[in-house]
């Protein structure tokens, strides 16, 4: 997928009262209090969240894609208007031609005022205690007004029922058809104190393009980096506060 930069980035001109989406549809700045209260093992104060350094990430790598879809049996049906993507790799041009493209992986930016939360007609789409964005699928009914709202595409419909392989994660879901899924930042994972699966990936192919920690902690890698190195979010414009956050875009 080939992308303008300065439409990712929100630099495209002027933002009036809201975005538009669709014929009869705006996405306005979020309220501030979007947080919902959960039952799962989220640790209040935790503020989960991503660095991508695209200068290290190249285009023929696709460890985090592979790693995503095995760790959360994510399919490919083979019909690109159906296929899941919780991650996705995004070739960024400069609109002039005048720099060379930069490679980034894109996924659910589990942002702090969420516009799938706001949209969501059944409290389906929820925020965590720890700042992840999730869904219930058992309250969705698969409307897709989410998917419409999220200015990152990284909502997915599932339109086939998908039983997990015999190895798969106790604790990943099971797929269910008619419901809308995105990356978790594999919060099964999180929960038993490991990292995201393309997290570990990209380590494992000595790219160490993905950093993820807790951002409310002024100890933890992703703290200090982002402190020291000028990182941007995609569509900062919108108000939402993205937590992936890139180098080098």
């Amino acid at each position: 997928m080939t992308m303008d930069r300065r439409t990712v980035l929100g630099l495209g001109g002027a933002i009036a009262a809201g975005v538009a989406l669709a014929p009869g549809l705006h996405l306005f700045a979020a309220p501030a209090n979007s947080t919902s209260p959960d039952s799962g093992s989220a640790q209040p104060g935790k503020r989960w969240g991503m660095l991508i350094d695209t200068t290290r990430c190249s285009s023929d790598c696709t460890a985090c894609l592979s790693a995503c879809r095995t760790e959360n049996n994510v399919p490919l049906y083979g019909d690109p208007d159906r296929d899941i993507h919780w991650i996705r790799k995004v070739e960024l041009r400069d609109q002039n031609r005048r720099q060379l493209p930069v490679n980034l992986p894109v996924l659910c930016n589990h942002c702090e005022n969420p516009p799938c939360v706001h949209v969501c007609p059944t409290a389906a789409s929820f925020v965590r205690h720890d700042g992840l964005v999730l869904i219930d699928k058992h309250r969705c009914i698969g409307c897709r007004y989410c998917i419409i709202a999220c200015p990152y595409k990284a909502r997915s419909l599932v339109f086939y029922k998908t039983k997990p392989p015999r190895d798969a994660n106790p604790n990943v879901p099971i797929r269910a058809a008619g419901v809308v899924e995105k990356c978790t930042f594999c919060a099964h994972r999180l929960d038993e104190g490991k990292m995201p699966a393309c997290v570990e990936a990209c380590a494992k192919a000595d790219k160490n393009a993905m950093i993820f920690g807790d951002l409310n902690d002024p100890n933890s890698e992703i703290h200090q980096r982002l402190l020291k190195e000028k990182t941007q979010t995609i569509r900062a414009d919108l108000g939402l506060k993205p937590h992936v956050h890139y180098k080098g875009i």
